[in-house]
């Protein structure tokens, strides 16, 4: 039987950190910014609250820090490599439902009850921005090796039109609308998009 390797302390810290955030976001998927507090997401996490004083100073910045993560991971598991999408016009397509993926579902969620907070809550809101700031900006650095034939500034409109518009129908969905009218929406805007990306070819 092989020997159990101890972690390290740097492992352990890395552990603790990811154990309090992914605690986190499913605190905030089932109770709300509101009924999430630092006592919850510690239980949950199996952590002490003055270990988890150690990773983050307050509730605010865990919380920007947790968005980050999840986008961080999902951005991990659904951006595809490039020999993995379809070359030419159809590529603006895939790379649109690899943005709905990403901004959808269970980052949404979360996202959505952390923006609601934050605008009467000066601290998290603060916290807040510059992690989208900094999200925005890596997502477009990706993007732009994947589509990088589209001028820079053509390509940033594609994507704050589409995370915004995929923004507007997770907030659909949350809300109960019609599935079928968010894929036709979403249809569309990939039509629009690729007409845009072929008209920049010429």
């Amino acid at each position: 039987m092989p020997e159990r390797r101890h972690r390290t302390q740097a492992e352990r810290r890395a552990h603790t950190r990811t154990a309090l955030l992914d605690a986190t976001i499913t605190c905030l998927v089932e109770l709300g910014y509101a009924r999430t507090s630092m006592q919850e997401i510690c239980a949950r996490a199996g952590v002490s609250k003055g270990a988890a004083q150690h990773h983050f100073a307050d509730k605010a910045e865990l919380m920007a820090t947790a968005v980050a993560h999840l986008t961080t991971r999902l951005a991990e598991r659904n951006v595809p490599d490039e020999a993995d999408l379809p070359a030419g016009p159809e590529r603006v397509a895939a790379v649109i439902d690899v943005l709905w993926e990403s901004y959808s579902g269970t980052l949404a969620t979360a996202a959505l009850e952390l923006w609601t907070a934050a605008r009467t809550d000066p601290a998290l809101a603060a916290a807040m921005r510059p992690v989208d700031k900094a999200l925005g900006r890596s997502t477009l650095d990706r993007l732009a090796e994947l589509v990088p034939d589209v001028p820079r500034d053509r390509l940033e409109t594609l994507f704050w039109l589409t995370v915004n518009l995929t923004r507007g129908l997770a907030l659909d969905a949350e809300l109960g609308g019609d599935p079928h009218r968010r894929e036709q929406l979403l249809r569309e805007w990939k039509r629009v998009a690729t007409a845009l990306y072929t008209a920049g070819e010429h």
